[in-house]
């Protein structure tokens, strides 16, 4: 089947596979609608190391997908071949993991003689918003929130987007889960400074750090700000309140994020601002987010928290974005590689 055929195609069906990092991932979508989505998770695995170890998450890969992808059939009530098309992540993220998934998803397509559509993960993200609220349509700013990015885009269409600014240095993921190993905490950081966070004031001062650009952020420079706070206390022989800590660091964060998107909406007249990847989950900054937004008259999208973190359903939606409105370049040839570093956007 050609792209033209393909963009034509009524009633489209999508099987879509997730593997960047340690969630290995399926979903069915017809249509632009999510008929199943199944979550492999291996928190459990790497919560002994204290972070994903890559080797780890590679062979729980090769050992989870087959059974994903098939319970993910089951539950859509359909088979590999009634697809029109597969989907598959091929960056960004860790290279075992999405090598897993190419490979499978590769084979799957070449056995079943049907079109691979190739996937950015970070556009996927984006796209988990229109899963929530089909209604939301380009313009907008996109507000991206992950373990390995930060960045503040423009949506101009489904399929194009335009940088605006980003992290000069630690993704904020990283940085809860830096100051989570500070507070010992346990991982995933995030969740647990969140959960920390809901028993502590503000009472600890979190420099927000310079960066000459209103989009751009320095999370390195707020984790510092953490552990030098932390050091300084244990030389004097002080505790710490973990909780205020966890809560001036979050605010802190949340701000700085929340201020930057809003920024661009009102730059360039746009009225809506969707947050997206897995931080996004976090109730601090979506509460912040959607009190900016009302006060300026803003409106304020999230995808659910399920479809924050990562999974195959929204693989599965910006596939279809690519298909519907996209030029053909997501169509993967032969040559499509696994790749650990992919443009943002």
């Amino acid at each position: 089947m050609t792209f033209a055929e393909l963009k034509e195609k009524k009633d489209l069906l999508i099987v879509a596979l997730e593997s960047s990092c340690d969630e290995t991932a399926c979903a069915v979508l017809k249509d632009g609608k999510i008929l199943s989505s199944v979550i492999s998770s291996q928190i459990d695995i790497h919560k002994e190391y204290g972070g994903v170890v890559p080797e780890i998450a590679s062979r729980n890969h090769v050992i989870n997908v087959e059974p994903v992808v098939e319970e993910a059939l089951k539950k859509a009530g359909v088979t590999a071949s009634d697809a029109d098309c597969f989907a598959v992540t091929y960056g960004a993220g860790l290279l075992g993991a999405l090598l897993v998934g190419v490979s499978y998803m590769k084979g799957l397509a070449f056995a079943l003689n049907k079109p691979l559509i190739k996937v950015n993960h970070i556009r996927g993200h984006i796209a988990a918003n229109y899963i929530a609220d089909p209604s939301l349509t380009p313009p907008y700013i996109g507000l991206i929130v992950s373990g390995g990015h930060t960045a503040v885009v423009k949506v101009d269409s489904y399929t194009s987007f335009t940088y605006l600014g980003g992290t000069m240095d630690d993704a904020v993921g990283e940085a809860f889960d830096k100051v989570a190993r500070v507070l010992s905490l346990p991982y995933p950081g995030g969740p647990e400074i969140e959960k920390a966070a809901k028993g502590g004031v503000r009472t600890v001062y979190i420099p927000e750090p310079k960066t000459g650009s209103p989009y751009d952020f320095s999370f390195s420079g707020i984790k510092t700000s953490v552990i030098n706070y932390a050091h300084t206390a244990a030389q004097r022989g002080e505790e710490i309140n973990k909780a205020d800590v966890a809560c001036s660091f979050q605010s802190a964060v949340a701000e700085m994020l929340v201020k930057a998107a809003v920024r661009a909406a009102k730059e360039y007249g746009l009225k809506d601002i969707a947050l997206a990847g897995g931080v996004g989950a976090n109730g601090e900054i979506r509460r912040v987010l959607t009190e900016a937004c009302a006060k300026r008259d803003l409106r304020a999208h999230f995808p659910t928290k399920e479809t924050c973190t990562d999974n195959a359903a929204m693989i599965a939606m910006e596939a279809y974005l690519q298909v519907r409105y996209g030029d053909g370049s997501a169509l993967a040839g032969e040559e499509l590689d696994a790749r650990a570093s992919i443009p943002l956007v």
